[in-house]
């Protein structure tokens, strides 16, 4: 009777390793006015995507984990997903609240924007890679965005990162090679090539890759102004050949 429990469960747990690889979304949404009387509102929306199943229990948690704390800017480890979530949309009210207490009476900006929208995108040599999305505004001229990549290992839930895949020392190199794929690619908008901080183009461990090449993304304000957006140098394969482990 012992030898068929042990193999009954030895079983299940194949069955267990061998589901298809199942994610969720949690998405929340909330405009609330700061008071009835105003048009300022708190405009806030979550569309987060998260593993359910496919990977070791271990692995599905650090990669929820990993996910969690980008996406909310955590210091402490996080809870569930929806625990974490309404954690961080009751603290977000809360902060609203309180720094717009006492509003000008006469005008002024007490509107606040907060968007955040993480999602798988695409497998590249049996990792699974995410991009998050997150805005925010606080008055002003315009808000302010991140996009981010993260590329995470199936087996250990670990993320990818450049030392991974590339011999030491290429650095220098590879960054020559971002600079002139980069100006070649925006050679027909001389303002735009004129705008860019060309020496801050260099590997910045925001990388995405695919069955092409590596993309490094640049937030506003890392390597031009905030009008050209967010920038990607982009490098083939063939190109960082010579540098890969």
């Amino acid at each position: 009777m012992k030898k068929y429990l042990l193999w009954g469960l030895a079983l299940l747990t194949v069955a267990a390793c061998h589901q298809p690889f199942r994610t969720a979304i949690y998405d929340d949404n909330l405009a609330m006015p700061l008071a009835e009387d105003r048009a300022d509102t708190l405009v806030y929306s979550l569309n987060l995507e998260y593993v359910v199943s496919g990977l070791e229990k271990e692995v599905c948690d650090q990669i929820n984990n990993t996910i969690l704390t980008l996406a909310f800017d955590l210091e402490e480890a996080p809870g569930t997903v929806e625990e974490t979530a309404i954690r961080y949309r009751e603290n977000l009210i809360d902060e609203y609240l309180t720094e717009n207490s006492n509003p000008d009476p006469e005008g002024g900006i007490y509107s606040w924007g907060d968007e955040i929208t993480g999602g798988f995108v695409q497998d590249w040599n049996g990792n699974k890679c995410y991009s998050m999305t997150y805005y925010t505004y606080r008055g002003g001229a315009h808000g302010l965005y991140t996009i981010t990549y993260l590329v995470f290992n199936p087996q250990t839930g670990a993320l990818l990162t450049e030392d991974d895949l590339f011999q030491e020392g290429y650095r220098e190199p590879v960054s020559r090679i971002m600079q002139e794929n980069l100006r070649e690619a925006m050679k027909e908008d001389p303002y735009a090539l004129e705008s860019v901080w060309f020496d801050n183009v260099v590997p910045n461990g925001n990388f995405l890759p695919d069955e092409n090449g590596v993309s490094w993304l640049f937030q506003p304000y890392d390597v031009a102004p905030y009008a050209l957006g967010a920038l990607s140098a982009d490098v083939s394969w063939e190109q960082l050949k010579p540098y890969l482990k």
